[in-house]
């Protein structure tokens, strides 16, 4: 029999210059605006709260210090203020809620995404394994815990973050869990139209490997808030273009058209019983696979700083308050 979940993908912008929560106010009427359209599932852009650090993009890391040290006050903690205006929209609405943010674990920023269930309980806390190019000197690398699919009331869910899809080990890993739907975010309004061209390419041939639905979000900047990132109008021009939110099905088809500008949700009614349509022809980590040639070794513990050794000599992983209280 089939089942249908109706998904959002959310093009949208941050609020900017603000104590980090305005982005979290819209995040949360985004979250019931889709409600009142019978979403089950939304999807953010990539660290969209408090927002993307455009400026690493456009500056040199010598000159951005003081804007990183903004972002480290505005990020979000987990649990905190933040997931728990998220987590009473997605429970007041029913709805679950992939959200990606800039987490601060003390003195470290991470890329990470969050999966709220319908319920509100955080289902998935995961880090951006390895931050691409300029993040680098911005966000801290994640570690394999994050690398797993979850239950939730909208089904079997997955998420990555970006050029996480140009490592095809990573996408294995999921894949190999049976997501039915993966979660793609991006940050958008950045590089220019070859990044919308590279998103689409990429979102569409992990549905068609996955034989999952696809739901990928990325931001939109306003020319005033392109101005007050470049500061210089030599610098606007890579914060323009590179904007794809669509859903694509299981057989790489985009469901409803892609938003390229401006605010805006793509809305789709998923069919599961495209997965299994996909699958009979082609489970590329079932009938498709050949584990006695090809194989994956992941390792899903998480990245610990110390381990301290017990009275009686047992050892146990340590680590910081805040992944403990989200893992």
């Amino acid at each position: 029999m089939s089942r249908i979940v109706r998904a959002a993908a959310i093009q949208i912008s941050p609020v900017l210059g603000d104590d980090g929560l305005g982005t979290a106010r819209k995040v949360c009427q985004a979250i019931r605006d889709a409600a009142e359209k019978g979403v089950k599932l939304v999807v953010f852009p990539e660290t969209f709260v408090p927002y993307y650090p455009y400026f690493s993009f456009i500056q040199p890391a010598f000159r951005f210090g003081g804007e990183h040290l903004e972002l480290y006050e505005r990020a979000v903690i987990i649990p905190g203020p933040v997931t728990d205006m998220v987590a009473e929209a997605a429970r007041d609405t029913g709805m679950v809620v992939v959200l990606g943010v800039n987490e601060r674990d003390f003195g470290t920023l991470y890329n990470t995404q969050i999966i709220f269930d319908a319920t509100g309980e955080i289902l998935l806390k995961r880090r951006k394994i390895t931050p691409t190019y300029h993040e680098r000197m911005v966000w801290g690398q994640g570690d394999g815990a994050g690398l797993k699919v979850v239950e939730s009331a909208a089904g079997r869910i997955g998420a990555l973050a970006c050029w996480e899809h140009y490592n095809p080990l990573a996408r294995y890993a999921l894949m190999t869990q049976h997501e039915e739907i993966h979660c793609a975010q991006f940050p958008g309004s950045l590089v220019g139209q070859i990044f919308a061209d590279q998103m689409e390419v990429t979102i569409r041939h992990h549905a068609l490997e996955s034989g999952c639905f696809v739901v990928n979000a990325t931001g939109w900047l306003t020319e005033d808030q392109i101005r007050d990132i470049a500061r210089d109008p030599a610098l606007e021009g890579p914060l323009r273009g590179g904007c794809f939110t669509a859903i694509v099905s299981p057989e790489g088809k985009l469901l409803g058209t892609p938003l390229t500008e401006g605010e805006g949700m793509v809305i789709a009614d998923l069919d599961f019983a495209l997965i299994t349509k996909r699958k009979r022809m082609m489970d590329s980590v079932g009938h498709y696979a050949r584990p006695e040639l090809l194989s994956l070794l992941q390792d899903r513990r998480p990245a610990r700083t110390v381990h301290y050794v017990g009275e009686h000599g047992a050892t146990g992983p340590v680590g910081s308050s805040n992944d403990e209280a989200a893992s």
